[in-house]
């Protein structure tokens, strides 16, 4: 009987994943890969037939009920089909829409976890998303609605929580950064932002609530998470007073540094 693999290919990069992911990858017959899934990952299946139906920000997105089918059609097909999910399949993955439609067709299934983006980024930041004393929660929230859904009560859960990481939620971080400061959250409540966690071309910006509300100073070209916390106070301290050193500098100096 064929079996569905909901697969989370972790934050990225290549070496990340799972050996059961890597096994699955080299037995695959067919591939459906959400967007986020690296061409390096992909790669260690050169045997199976791929179909992107990945959803981004700004772009026209599959519909998740044409991906359903897709799963279920393929079933009938393939021996062994993959949904390769970015991070873990079963966090802001939408994976039981899918285990739902499977079951709904008497598919068999598996569900194989991945690293998330939100472990990724502290272990790239070298630092715990919770701390003895400081920080006793954790909360994983997206502010993001789909076009038939009521907005959730997100902010709640982030400034009742000691540390919070928000997917999918840096290109609207202005109206995000205000209102958990309208919600009761300090201005200078440190705020790190990962665009492209564990790849080569990650980037990393340290700032403040207070200063997210007043507006962005970059752009993003690249999935990027938020993270909300006193834990990242010293990072964030250091990196912007070492910023506020190097922009003090004369050009010619700070051109060699």
């Amino acid at each position: 009987m064929a079996t569905v693999y909901l697969v989370g290919a972790g934050p990225g990069a290549v070496d990340l994943i799972t050996v059961r992911c890597a096994r699955l990858l080299a037995q695959a017959d067919l591939i459906l890969y959400d967007a986020l899934v690296s061409d390096d990952i992909l790669a260690l299946a050169p045997q199976a037939k791929k179909i992107r139906v990945g959803k981004r920000c700004g772009s026209v997105s599959i519909d998740q009920r044409f991906i359903n089918r897709c799963l279920v059609d393929a079933a009938q097909k393939y021996q062994t089909v993959l949904r390769l999910k970015g991070g873990d399949p079963m966090l802001f993955g939408r994976a039981h829409e899918e285990i739902e439609a499977l079951r709904a067709g008497g598919i068999s299934f598996e569900v194989v976890p991945g690293v998330t983006t939100a472990l990724a980024a502290a272990s790239e930041l070298g630092i715990s998303l919770t701390r003895r004393g400081l920080s006793r929660s954790v909360t994983f929230v997206t502010p993001r609605v789909g076009s038939a859904e009521e907005a959730s009560d997100w902010a709640s859960h982030v400034i009742a929580s000691d540390t919070a990481v928000l997917y999918m939620a840096a290109q609207q971080i202005e109206d995000v950064a205000t209102t958990l400061i309208e919600g009761g959250l300090p201005l200078d409540r440190s705020v790190v932002i990962i665009e492209n966690v564990s790849l080569p071309q990650s980037r990393k910006f340290y700032t403040t609530l207070g200063e997210l509300r007043s507006g962005l100073s970059f752009e993003f070209v690249g999935p990027a998470v938020v993270l909300v916390g006193e834990v990242f106070a010293s990072a964030c301290a250091d990196a912007m007073s070492l910023e506020n050193f190097l922009s003090a500098l004369p050009t010619s100096t700070a051109v060699g540094v």
